[in-house]
C-alpha cells in the first residue's frame, strides 16, 4: 500500500458519496457536520502523550531542503502508531456493523431460569449487538450470499452474557473438528488466491450434513435485505437452570419486528458492485433517524427426559426443534437505539464468546458449542491481547472483576490494586458464592471419536423443501445452487446433485437442468 495517494488519479464518481448521488441528505453523510456542532471549538493538536504540537503540516528538517531529523518525535509518534493501527482482522465474521440498545423482559421465565437478566417483567439490561458476514474479508460486500453473524452482548449485573449466533437456526457441520476446514473452503485458494467453488462444493458434497444449511444459504434468506430484516438465533442448545437447581435444555430465537425481507440474487449482485456497504449504511441511518430496529426474543424448552428419548440427537446443530412439539415461549424484546461513536473502538474491538455465560445459563452436550468455548477466547487473546476484556466495549462494567488474574499488556485498570493474587489466602481475597453452583449432570459412555457423517442428513431438508418453500422459492433455490455449482468439476456436480436428490428427486433434477441451461454454449473443458 502506498503512503501517498494522488487524488487526481481517482475517478470523480468514486470520490462522490452515495448520499449526494441520490440527491438526499442521509444521516451518515451529516456525521462530520454534527460533530462540528457538538464541538464548540477545536482541541489543541497533541502527541499521543498529550504534548501540544506547534506545526502538524511539516516534518523537522535541516534547512528547507535538508534531510529529516530522527529527533522529529512528532513524526515518529504519528508513524509508529499508523504502522500498527490495524489489528488482525477476524478469521471469520471480519466485516460487521454494530449498535447499542437495551433488552427488556416482557414475560416471566423464572420457572426455567434464575439469571438476573430475566428476574422480573419490565427489567431492562443494556446490550450491544454486532452483525456480520461470515466468509468475506473486511472489505467484502455486505450483500454477498453468506450467513450473517448475530452476536449479542448483554451487560448484566452478574457479568456479561454473550449470545453468539447467526441469522439461521442451524449450521453446516455438527462436529467442531471440521470447522477450520469448512472455513478454509469459504476463503481463498492458497495457490490462486481466488474464491474457488470447487473447494466449496467438494466439501459440501462430501459432508452431506451440510445440506440443510446449504439450502437456507441458497434460498431467498441467503441474501437478507440489510440487517434489520432478518432473525437471529442462538443456534446451539443451551441449558437453563432455575433457583431450585432444576434444569432444562433451551434454544434462543430472536424474531425481527421489521419483518423478514430479502434481496433477489440479481439485486444482491448489483448492490455488491454499486453499494458494497449497503447493510452498514442502512442500519446506521435507521438508528440516526429514530427508526429503532427491534427483535422479540423467544425460547424453546426441552426436558432432560425428552432429550434422552428423542428420535434424533437434540444437540445436533444441523437440525431444528419442531415448533409444534416445542413451541416458542416469549421472553422479551431488544431495541437498538444508539450508534457507536467510534467504529474501531466499539465494533472492531468488540469480542464475543459463547463461554461468557451468567448463573442460570449453562452449556449442553452440543459438540459445536463445546468446541467454540475454547476457540473464541483463544482468538481474542491473539487478536486483541490478554486483557481484551478491559476494553470499554467488552468490560463487564455492571459487575466488577475480582480474581487472581494480573498483569499482561494493556492492563487498563488498577490491576486489582493490592488484593491477594493467589487463592486460597488469609487476607480477605475474593470468596466463592454458593448459590451460583453449576447444575449437576450425569455423563456416561465410551471415550472414542464418533463419526456423525450419516446421522439423518436429509429428513429436515426434505421438510424445508416440501413444507416451507413454495413453488417459486424452490425454483429460485435450485437456480441459485445451479449458478454456483455450474463452475465446478463434473464429478463434484454429480455428487452434490446426488445429495440434493435425496431431499427430493425434483430438486436434483431442477439443479441438473439449471446447470445445463447455464452451461449451454460454454467451453466445458475446465469441468473434465
Amino acid at each position: 500500500m502506498s503512503l501517498f495517494t494522488n487524488d487526481a488519479f481517482l475517478s470523480p464518481v468514486l470520490l462522490k458519496p452515495i448520499s449526494s448521488m441520490s440527491g438526499k441528505s442521509c444521516p451518515h453523510a451529516e456525521q462530520l457536520s454534527q460533530y462540528k456542532i457538538s464541538q464548540a471549538r477545536p482541541h489543541t493538536f497533541t502527541t499521543s502523550n498529550g504534548a501540544p504540537i506547534f506545526n502538524k503540516n511539516a516534518v523537522l528538517t535541516a534547512g528547507p531542503r535538508g534531510p529529516m531529523l530522527i529527533q522529529d518525535v512528532v513524526f515518529m509518534d504519528e508513524m509508529a502508531h499508523f504502522d500498527r493501527e490495524r489489528i488482525p482482522e477476524r478469521v471469520v465474521h471480519a466485516k460487521g456493523a454494530g449498535a447499542h440498545g437495551y433488552f427488556e423482559v416482557t414475560h416471566d421465565i423464572t420457572k426455567y431460569c434464575k439469571a438476573d437478566i430475566f428476574s422480573e417483567v419490565g427489567k431492562r439490561t443494556p446490550m450491544f449487538l454486532r452483525f456480520s458476514t461470515v466468509g468475506g474479508e473486511s472489505g467484502s460486500a455486505d450483500t454477498a450470499r453468506d450467513p450473517r453473524g448475530f452476536a449479542m452482548k448483554f451487560y448484566t449485573e452478574e457479568g456479561n452474557w454473550d449470545l453468539v449466533g447467526n441469522n439461521t437456526p442451524i449450521f453446516f457441520i455438527r462436529d467442531p473438528i471440521l470447522f477450520p476446514n469448512f472455513i478454509h473452503t469459504q476463503k481463498r485458494n492458497p495457490a490462486t488466491h481466488l474464491k474457488d467453488p470447487n473447494m466449496v462444493w467438494d466439501f459440501f458434497s462430501l459432508r452431506p450434513e451440510s445440506t440443510h444449511q446449504v439450502m437456507f444459504l441458497f434460498s431467498d434468506r441467503g441474501t437478507p435485505d440489510g440487517l434489520r430484516h432478518m432473525n437471529g438465533y442462538g443456534s446451539h442448545t443451551f441449558k437453563l437452570v432455575n433457583k431450585d437447581g432444576e434444569a432444562v435444555y433451551c434454544k434462543f430465537h430472536c424474531k425481527t419486528a421489521q419483518k423478514i425481507k430479502n434481496l433477489s440474487a440479481e439485486e444482491a449482485g448489483k448492490l455488491a458492485g454499486t453499494d458494497p456497504d449497503y447493510s452498514i449504511r442502512d442500519l446506521y441511518d435507521a438508528i440516526e433517524k429514530g427508526d429503532y430496529p427491534q427483535w422479540n426474543m423467544f425460547i424453546q424448552v426441552m426436558t432432560f427426559e425428552q432429550a434422552e428419548n428423542f428420535r434424533y440427537n437434540p444437540f445436533d446443530l444441523t437440525k431444528v426443534w419442531s415448533h409444534s412439539e416445542f413451541p416458542l415461549i416469549p421472553v422479551g424484546k431488544f431495541v437498538l437505539n444508539r450508534n457507536p461513536s467510534n467504529y474501531f473502538a466499539e465494533v472492531e474491538q468488540s469480542a464475543f464468546c459463547p463461554a461468557h455465560v451468567v448463573p442460570g445459563i449453562e452449556f449442553s452436550p452440543d459438540k459445536m458449542l463445546q468446541g467454540r468455548l475454547f476457540s473464541y477466547t483463544d482468538t481474542h487473546f491473539h487478536r486483541l491481547g490478554t486483557n481484551y476484556i478491559h476494553l470499554p466495549i467488552n468490560c463487564p462494567y455492571r459487575s466488577r472483576s475480582h480474581n487472581t488474574q494480573r498483569d499482561g499488556p494493556m492492563n487498563f485498570g488498577d490491576n486489582q490494586g493490592g488484593a491477594p493474587n493467589y487463592h486460597p489466602n488469609s487476607f480477605n481475597g475474593p470468596v466463592e458464592r454458593q448459590d451460583v453452583k453449576e447444575s449437576v449432570f450425569h455423563v456416561t459412555g465410551d471415550v472414542t471419536r464418533y463419526n456423525s457423517h450419516d446421522e439423518d442428513n436429509f429428513s429436515q431438508p426434505a421438510d424445508f423443501w416440501n413444507k416451507v418453500l413454495n413453488k417459486e422459492e424452490r425454483q429460485r433455490l435450485a437456480d441459485n445452487i445451479a449458478d454456483s455449482l455450474a463452475e465446478c468439476k463434473q464429478f463434484i456436480q454429480d455428487r452434490a446433485i446426488s445429495n440434493f436428490s435425496q431431499v427430493s428427486a425434483d430438486f436434483g433434477r431442477m439443479i441438473r437442468e439449471g446447470i445445463e441451461k447455464k452451461n449451454k454454449g460454454v467451453d466445458h473443458r475446465h469441468h473434465l
